[in-house]
């Protein structure tokens, strides 16, 4: 027969025009079959600790996602086995507290997903126990009106210097000056190092 033909499955009814339909089928079964190839390694994600390497010494958690397209099965850190929450089918969370030697530790995050295909993550991490600190080298009060400066330092880096919870630009440094003017009777000041130790003083 030429022209058109007609051909039954379990697809439906469709037409065909000659051999062309056989071709035209063929590389819709393989787009099939390679769908079901997986070849995407996990991407293991730390959102916590914040500090870019640096990080409190004490109540240190371990937090983050490993997300892969058909659902991440197993995460180890440093060889220990770390639960992964239910979360989407995607993205699986994870909270772990690991233990610590010293103030320099490394972690190696693994993950496998259910086809085995798996990565690695290495993350050097130092751990900060000491508190930043805070100068006051001006204080000046006009009316209602509060004028403060000073100095703020730290064994890292100060990341930053909140006045009455305001956040002030400044150049992230182990030593940063800073000026404020404030409302009130007192102003209080904040500083905050990378690893998130913090420091309070309220002037007036």
């Amino acid at each position: 027969m030429s022209g058109s033909q007609r051909q039954n499955s379990r697809f439906g009814t469709h037409f065909t025009r000659g051999g062309l339909g056989a071709l035209l089928l063929l590389p819709l079964g393989l787009g099939s079959c390679a769908r079901q190839n997986d070849t995407f390694q996990p991407r293991i994600v730390v959102t916590s600790p914040e500090g870019g390497g640096v990080a409190k010494a004490e109540n240190l958690y371990l937090k983050g996602y490993v997300m892969d397209d058909r659902g991440a099965i197993q995460l180890t850190i440093n060889g220990q086995s770390v639960p992964l929450d239910s979360g989407s089918p995607k993205i699986k969370y994870f909270s772990y507290q690991p233990q610590v030697k010293g103030n320099q530790n490394s972690f190696t995050f693994k993950a496998r997903d259910r086809a085995g295909n798996e990565s690695t993550l290495t993350m050097d991490l130092d751990l900060d126990p000491q508190v930043p600190t805070v100068k006051i080298t001006s204080f000046e009060r006009f009316g209602n009106t509060i004028r403060v400066a000073g100095v703020a330092t730290d064994n890292d880096r100060v990341a930053e210097v909140l006045v009455d919870g305001r956040r002030l630009n400044i150049a992230v440094g182990q030593k940063v000056t800073f000026y404020a003017e404030t409302q009130g009777i007192y102003a209080d000041i904040t500083v905050l190092d990378r690893a998130g130790n913090k420091a309070e003083r309220r002037v007036q």
